[in-house]
């Protein structure tokens, strides 16, 4: 199991806190999670609301990576039909080499109808938009000299002047149903997904994880391979019930900021199994359960709905000092009660 940290840098206005400080907060926590042993650091792209307030998530991981020296610094997601492809790949390269080789690329289609209107395109082309950016972004970022002319971009004998250092680098795709999944995995690249906006309770994702297993056989690849990464909110306290008082009120901030998504309570999500708020314990129970179900890396969702800077960092330490390992032995049980049961 890899662990890594996602934010949507979701913003409040009318709270205390200025775009430019929450900026330095969010870098104060990429740097605590590098110290706490966090594989990557993943922000959102989001345009033209306080839905998430980093329309360029390389402008800030280039200063995250001034401050650190091993951590992923990743996108989740680069909104591909928002994006000219090449220059995209320019950026990520140039964030490849001032890392020291340490992006870390989550890409998708998108799904908010304000942003398709504020970029005037429409959410029809969604879908062939980012098959072909995707085609031009990996072909730049391979180093290599290329050509390419399709439906919505044109160059020729094209190659970028700053190559990464990670090649091919590292890249997921999002996806929010079971079909997608299977084309994913097809395509033999890693998944991500974020249960709290496409599942009704947890149980779904061994589903999603069936699709994209089946999707890399029929592909051709190892159906066992791949990286299958999970997005999950998550508010580690010294007991279920102070978690839950802890988060009641962030995550409420969070659930009415969400544009489209359906609002649910604490009460569902928890009950859902689609949060990991609570104690070390009842925490490392819903990861390993997840983990069964083919999740290979939680991303925690820790900063959400305003809360303050000191509760969200109390809550990853306490999390990587006291969830890993009771999930590694949770994981452990059923391969120790075969093998006695063999003996």
């Amino acid at each position: 199991m890899r662990y890594s940290i996602f934010s949507v840098v979701d913003h409040y206005p009318d709270r205390l806190r200025s775009v430019g400080e929450f900026y330095r907060q969010i870098l104060d926590e990429i740097a605590l999670a590098e110290r706490l042993g966090f594989d990557n650091y993943f922000l959102a792209e989001h345009h033209f609301h306080e839905y998430g307030v980093v329309p360029s998530p390389p402008v800030l991981l280039a200063a995250a990576a001034e401050r650190t020296s091993r951590i992923g610094l990743g996108t989740a997601v680069a909104v591909l039909p928002f994006h000219e492809p090449v220059r995209l790949a320019e950026e990520c390269a140039m964030l490849d080499q001032l890392s020291g080789g340490r992006v870390a690329l989550g890409v998708g289609s998108g799904y908010l109808a304000h942003e398709f209107a504020g970029f005037g395109i429409a959410p029809q082309e969604k879908r062939a938009r980012f098959d072909e950016a995707l085609a031009v972004l990996e072909r730049a970022l391979s180093g290599e000299r290329f050509s390419h002319h399709g439906r919505y971009f044109h160059y020729e004998d094209a190659r970028l002047n700053v190559p990464p250092v990670q090649r091919p680098l590292p890249l997921w795709v999002a996806i929010l149903n079971n079909e997608a999944a299977y084309h994913v995995g097809r395509a033999g690249r890693n998944v991500m997904m974020v249960p709290y906006a496409q599942f009704d309770d947890l149980g779904q994702l061994a589903e999603v994880v069936a699709a994209y297993r089946r999707g890399r056989a029929d592909g051709g690849h190892d159906p066992d391979g791949g990286d299958v990464a999970v997005t999950l909110h998550a508010y580690v306290a010294e007991s279920d019930v102070a978690a839950c008082a802890g988060a009641a009120v962030p995550l409420q901030n969070y659930v009415e900021s969400r544009l489209y998504a359906r609002r649910r309570t604490l009460e569902e999500l928890d009950g859902k199994g689609l949060v990991l708020f609570g104690g070390a314990e009842t925490v490392a129970g819903r990861v390993a359960a997840a983990a069964r179900a083919g999740m290979t890396r939680l991303m925690l969702l820790a900063n959400f709905g305003a809360m303050p800077a000191q509760q969200v960092n109390e809550s990853l330490s306490r999390f990587m000092a006291e969830v890993p390992a009771r999930v590694d032995a949770q994981l452990r049980e059923p391969q120790a009660a075969t093998a006695d049961g063999d003996a």
